[in-house]
């Protein structure tokens, strides 16, 4: 399919050449699927899973709408709204929003917690078109008198099954009560269970539903296997996999594991930065821009933190931790073999573990690869991660990311600038070992 298919199914010229330099000319199955009714006005729920391309599914009927009919801006009263469960993923749909906003000659603000408010709010009082924005945040600022949602024409829930699982859904629902009725609701999600139901059987008004991928399908080119491991042996063969080339995101079930799993990584000589909770949101993006500079080349975080993680080309995903439920481990998962590319699904189990490994993947409808007794020096971790490891010859234990003020030229986990190459402190050296094979992709 090319750019005219774009034409094809509604969407104007101005937008489809914004697309472009992006590399984005052809649209995805779930955009094939909505953007018709989506840009007809209809009410759209939309069921696909993450990477299929939805963001642009909802960004490009939005911004269609508001450049079709054009208001002048009014302070604090946006004409449409997009709420997303974290502070990653609504960064994240900015980006994809600006090249569109520029286009349209349109101004958007993004606004999440964990940062001062008052930027957010001279934002708001200066009058936008599309407002981005957390649950919890839009609630203080609509409290304070700073945002009024009486002027939305246009509402979308992005990741509504993510919210529902980080208990967001009611402040959801004191959102969407403040919104006009008349006005068109989007919302997608990758599973339309519980409280999501619910959302849609109360805001959406008579929605064509249309699903890209079965509610727990994983991604066609995504290999999935588990490897067996001691206690003794278990970090090695993280270690092994993570200094394989190409970006790998490690998952671990606590805040305290992913710090400490960066901490022995960053030691043993792997550039890896953390993302959890207890980190500031200036320190949140220093480890993103490293992660996807490739300052540093893996990224260590729990399940909630990665709520949202958008990044192409993660060629691994490593469940250090084997995930409490299924619905985790198919969005832990879904961070690699985004955008058509493949990908290598590992879980790493201890013997104790296997009833319950094998109880979650029968859950996901997952038939993994088993492997038995691996160690680092195991060739099948040389087939699931091909490539020269890179390694760094550390000389004194690498310092903790600093977390002061600022996003720019922040400094990495060996203390070292996060702005360019694979290595992540100026106190190392790189060197190879282990094996021959291409790159993973």
């Amino acid at each position: 399919m090319t750019s005219t298919d774009f034409a094809r199914l509604g969407v104007p010229p101005v937008l489809i050449e914004a697309l472009a330099p992006q590399g984005i000319t052809s649209p995805t199955p779930i955009q094939q699927a909505t953007l018709p009714d989506s840009l007809a006005g209809r009410d759209v729920l939309g069921r696909g899973r993450t990477g299929s391309g939805k963001t642009y599914a909802f960004l490009l009927p939005t911004v269609a709408r508001l450049l079709a009919q054009p208001r002048r801006r009014q302070a604090r009263r946006p004409r449409a709204l997009i709420l997303a469960p974290t502070r990653e993923l609504a960064s994240q749909i900015g980006e994809s929003l600006a090249p569109l906003a520029r286009a349209a000659e349109l101004r958007y603000a993004v606004v999440f917690g964990g940062v001062g408010q008052k930027p957010q709010v001279d934002t708001l009082t200066g009058g936008i078109d599309v407002l981005i924005a957390c649950p919890g945040r839009l609630l203080d600022l609509m409290g304070q008198g700073h945002a009024d949602l009486s002027a939305v024409e246009i509402t979308v829930l992005d990741e509504a099954d993510h919210m529902s699982d980080m208990g967001f859904l009611p402040m959801v629902r004191r959102i969407l009560d403040r919104t006009p009725r008349r006005g068109q609701r989007m919302l997608f999600s990758a599973t339309l269970d519980g409280g999501v139901r619910t959302v849609v059987d109360r805001y959406l008004h008579d929605p064509v539903t249309h699903s890209a991928d079965p509610a727990t399908s994983p991604v066609g080119t995504m290999d999935h296997h588990v490897l067996e491991v001691t206690p003794e042996t278990r970090f090695d063969v993280i270690r092994d996999l993570a200094a394989a080339p190409g970006r790998t995101i490690v998952f671990t079930r606590t805040k305290y594991g992913a710090k400490g799993m960066t901490r022995k990584l960053n030691r043993s000589g792997v550039a890896a930065v953390e993302l959890h909770g207890n980190l500031s949101q200036n320190a949140r993006v220093r480890t993103m821009e490293a992660f996807e500079s490739g300052a540093a080349t893996t990224l260590v975080c729990t399940d909630i933190a990665a709520r949202g993680i958008h990044v192409d080309d993660v060629g691994l995903v490593v469940h250090a931790d084997p995930p409490a439920e299924h619905k985790a481990y198919l969005h832990r998962s879904g961070r690699t073999a985004r955008a058509g590319s493949d990908g290598t699904v590992v879980t790493v189990q201890l013997p104790e573990q296997r009833k319950d490994v094998a109880g979650l993947m029968r859950q996901a409808n997952i038939r993994p690869t088993h492997h038995q007794d691996v160690h680092a020096g195991s060739p099948v971790l040389q087939e699931l991660a091909p490539g020269e490891r890179q390694i760094s010859e550390v000389a004194t234990d690498p310092a903790p990311a600093p977390q002061q003020t600022g996003t720019g030229g922040g400094r990495g986990p060996g203390g070292g600038r996060t702005g360019g190459g694979r290595g992540s402190g100026s106190g190392r050296r790189r060197r190879r070992v282990a094996g021959q094979g291409r790159p993973r992709g």
